[in-house]
This record gives C-alpha cells, structure tokens and sequence, in this order.
C-alpha cells in the first residue's frame, strides 16, 4: 500500500546518514566549543528510546557533552532535569517527528520561557541559542513553536517512522554529541542491512521475524527479553518497536523487557525467550543467563540466542530488530508501520483538559476502596460487584480476572528513577510469581507512545494496573492553562478511558502524595492479598 511505501526509509539510513557524518561531528565540535556541557533529548516514544540507549550504552567520548533524555511529564521529572546541571550551558534537542507531539511542545514552553527570563554566558544568550529541532521538514518543522530561532534544525527524511528512526538524526545527534564514533555505528547497521538482503536462515533479521511471528501465532506472543547489562536500555526501546508495530486488529507479540529471573515454574506456555549478548559479555551474566536458558529450555519454552558481532555492534542490533519486527508483521499479517490506537488516549486526554479548563479541576471520583494511604479506583465491572474489603481485596478480585493466557501491565505515572525501577521490578516479581502471568512496567505517559497501541489493539489480554500520585510541587506549562501534574493526571484518566471502552481489565492505585512510600505499602498489602499458587 502506499502507507508502507512511504515508511520504508529505515531500510536506506545508514547509507543516507553515513554521507552526514561529516556535518554531525562538525555540529558537535562546534557545541562542545561554545561551552555547551550537556543536552537534553525533549521528545517522546520512538524520538526519545534511542537516544536514551546510546546514552546508557557507550562511555561518553573524550571532550565530549552528556546526553541525558526527558519523556516523562510528571512535574518533579521535570524539575530534575532542570536541577539537574547549569541551563546557562545545557542544550535542548526537541524531536518530534510530526511537530506536534503534546508532551514535547510543553517541555519546549517550559524551557524555552526558562532561557527567556536568564540571559547567561553561552553566547551573550538569546533563548533560541539552546534549542535544536529534530523533525520532518515542511509542516513538521513549521509546527514547533519559536523554531525560525533555533541555533538550528535537523530534518529526516519523512519516509521513516518514528520507532523505525533509530539511525536517522534522532539518534544521531545525540550520538554525535556523545562522541560516539559514529562511522563504527553506521558502518555496523550497514554490515547487517547487507546480510538482511540473503537468502533464507543466513539472512539474521528474517530467520528472527519468521520465528518471532510464527511462536506468536502459535500462542507463544509473550517475547521475554534477557539483555546483557551494558546494554539493559536497548530492552524498552525494542519493547516500543515490537509492541507499537505487532499490536494492531487483535493480534501483536507482547515483549517482557527487565521482568527479573524467576524459577522455570513461573512462566507460562506462552513465553519465549531471547537472549542478546555483546560480543565480549560479562562472564557472571553470561554463565547465569545460559544456566537459566538451559533450564527453560530443558521445560520445554523455546529459546533464541543473538551475539552481536564485533563488526555491527549496537547499530547492527538496531538494524536486525527494525527488519524482524517488519517481517513478524507480515507473518502475523498485519502493517508494521501503522498505530491505529495511538490517538485514542491522546483524544480522551484532551478531553479531560477541556473539563479542566471548562471547571477548574479535574473529574472526582470515589475510590472503591481505601487502606491507608493508599485509595484503588476500578472500571465499570470492578465498580459494580466492589465489597466492603481494602485496597488489596480489591486489587485480588483485578487481578482474578486475568486469563492464563494474560498479561499484567502495571503503568507507573510517576516520575522514573532507579529507586523506583526497583520497587517496580519486585511488584512485577511479585505478581508474576503469584498469578504465573507475564507482566510489563512502564512509566507513563512515556508508554503510550509505544507499548499503548498493543494494549488497546493487540491481543484483549492485558490486565492493567495504573499507578498515580500527588504533586506536592507542581510547574505550570507556559501559555497553557493546566500544569505539569494536571497534565500527567489527565493522561492517566484519559488511558484509563480508553482501556475501559475497550472493555480490558483496569485498575488505578493511588499513591497518594509521596510514591516511594506508595509502592512499598502497595508491595506489601499484594503480598498479603495473594497467595503463592499451589
């Protein structure tokens, strides 16, 4: 079709950008010298992952600037990000492919009002000077507010994706500012775009898709990740590629990216497993991994084993992932390059803010239950038979209403950090042990980006589980009427919506003012709510 002629640009990128190297580390060069120390990546979904995993993956090069990526507009995320190093020589990258990515454009109102009222050393600064668009040229470009005065603006082609654009400039330009050597990621994306070209199990981006969408199609939809640590950020961006791309018209694979290793007993018959490995891994990990590996497979799960080559490396691995995904979508028969769900919970968000803004305040409702701190709200059903328990008789009877085929999708609308990837990770463990059912994490609204499309268009097996929190300290957005929190709540309540309408299990725990606290008390009463399975 026409749509899929017009996404396929991926396929040329690391031709197309090699012959922009040049003009990328002069860009960097050019940064680094005015004094520039640090950039930030304002974007969402497939504009902000990849940045994030090259930030995460590689030793920052000699004299080169941090990269670090904003995609959450919890309020106290934001306000880290502006503690976080000196605005005077901090870089902002605002990439969005449509230019009208919401969540992008409020971080650009917020920083962009920020440099407006300081004038600092780098140059004798006019607030346009820290700003760089990464986008479409022509409307995408024309979109983004106060662009005519960006330093200045890098323009993809627009035959590529968003999740599809790893190795176009919204990778490479954080890369380049990284000081990663850029000819060495393109030259190994090159390398395995070539061997996708073969024939048959030699072809590595067709052998993965072909068993990908077939063990899907086979009930095995549950692809569950174990990446070597160095490169533990590549797990959500794959997630997003997967998920946005297989998850459509009720059928998608599900990918389980960092669940912690539980004993084989505790997966199900609809898991797969693969394992991706650096050229040189850890040996600690690469022994456990493979012990694990055996026992799975000496149960009956399949397994699938990748070592990325010396010569392709990360930008081979993207390139083999983008290929398989593709092929998985025309096994699965479905167009790997649409998301028809995606705007759904957008249009539901803006609808709650036009109340916030018709009212004053966002729509109150009552809790169904309440244990300290902590107040559960439910969908129409959960509602409808509520008893006179707490929050984890409450959250029991949720999660009973999953299929053994099912998967719980806890969605944190918290500001990320490692504290809470942590207390996130035993939930999951938890849960997983408890109910036998694959289970993911995502931080919203960075999700609904990616693994968002799969929950409302994939397979009706998610069971989910929203948590949300106060905003002791909140930030308005510049020209808007509502704030960062009102903002983040809205986009909760507006998935919620959505998940309702389409009839799926959901579930939201209010943490109430401090989360940290929130997810140790919700850890507990799950605990002692659910019972280890016979």
């Amino acid at each position: 079709s026409g749509l899929i002629a017009n996404r396929l640009g991926w396929l040329e990128a690391p031709q197309y950008f090699a012959e922009r190297i040049d003009e990328l580390e002069a860009f960097a060069a050019g940064i680094r010298a005015t004094g520039f120390q640090r950039a930030v990546v304002c974007g969402m979904g497939g504009s902000s992952l990849a940045p994030d995993v090259l930030a995460r993956s590689f030793e920052r090069g000699a004299g080169a600037i941090a990269v670090e990526v904003l995609d959450s507009t919890d309020p106290a995320a934001v306000a880290a990000v502006e503690a976080a190093g000196d605005p005077d020589r901090t870089l902002f990258l605002i990439a969005t492919k449509s230019g009208t990515t919401s969540e992008t454009l409020s971080f650009l109102e917020y920083f962009w009002a920020l440099e407006d009222s300081r004038h600092g050393p780098i140059p004798e600064s006019l607030p346009g000077d820290h700003f760089v668009a990464i986008t479409d040229p022509g409307k995408s470009l024309e979109a983004i507010p106060h662009q005519d005065l960006f330093r200045s603006s890098f323009l993809n082609p627009e035959d590529v994706g968003g999740r599809y654009s790893a190795l176009t400039y919204v990778g490479l330009v954080p890369a380049a500012l990284l000081g990663v050597d850029l000819r060495a990621l393109l030259g190994g994306a090159a390398a395995m775009a070539a061997r996708c070209q073969l024939n048959g199990a030699d072809n590595p981006g067709l052998a993965l898709g072909t068993a990908m969408g077939a063990l899907a199609a086979a009930g095995r939809d549950k692809l569950t990740l174990l990446i070597e640590p160095r490169y533990a950020s590549f797990g959500a961006w794959l997630e997003q590629l997967i998920a946005e791309s297989t998850g459509k018209h009720g059928v998608g694979i599900v990918p389980v990216d960092a669940e912690p290793l539980g004993e084989p007993a505790s997966y199900g018959q609809d898991r797969v497993f693969v394992r991706l490995a650096g050229s040189a891994p850890d040996e600690a990990w690469a022994a456990e991994s493979a012990a694990f590996l055996d026992a799975l497979a000496a149960t009956g799960h399949p397994v699938i084993d990748l070592r990325m080559l010396d010569s392709e490396g990360l930008g081979g691995e993207f390139f083999r992932w983008e290929f398989a995904t593709a092929v998985a979508g025309a096994v699965l028969g479905i167009n790997p390059f649409d998301e028809p769900n995606v705007t759904e919970s957008k249009e539901n968000t803006r609808r709650v803010l036009r109340e916030f803004e018709e009212r004053g305040e966002l729509p109150h409702d009552e809790p169904i239950a309440t244990t300290g701190p902590l107040a559960v709200y439910g969908d129409s059903a959960l509602r409808l038979s509520a008893g006179t328990g707490g929050v984890g008789e409450e959250l029991r009877r949720h999660l009973e209403r999953a299929r053994p085929s099912s998967y719980v999708a806890i969605q944190a609308y918290i500001a990320p950090s490692p504290q809470r990837d942590a207390a996130l990770a035993a939930l999951r463990s938890l849960i997983r042990d408890r109910t036998g059912l694959a289970t993911t994490v995502g931080y919203g609204p960075r999700f609904l980006h990616s693994t968002g499309q799969l929950h409302k268009g994939g397979p009706r097996t998610g069971c989910f589980l929203q948590l949300t929190s106060g905003h002791p300290t909140d930030l308005q957005i510049p020209g808007a009427k509502e704030t960062f929190g009102t903002l983040i709540d809205a986009q909760a309540r507006g998935d919620f919506t959505s998940l309702e309408g389409h009839e799926l299990p959901v579930a939201r725990v209010d943490l109430s003012e401090d989360p940290d606290a929130g997810l140790a008390e919700l850890h507990s009463i799950l605990q002692g709510a659910t019972k280890s399975p016979a």
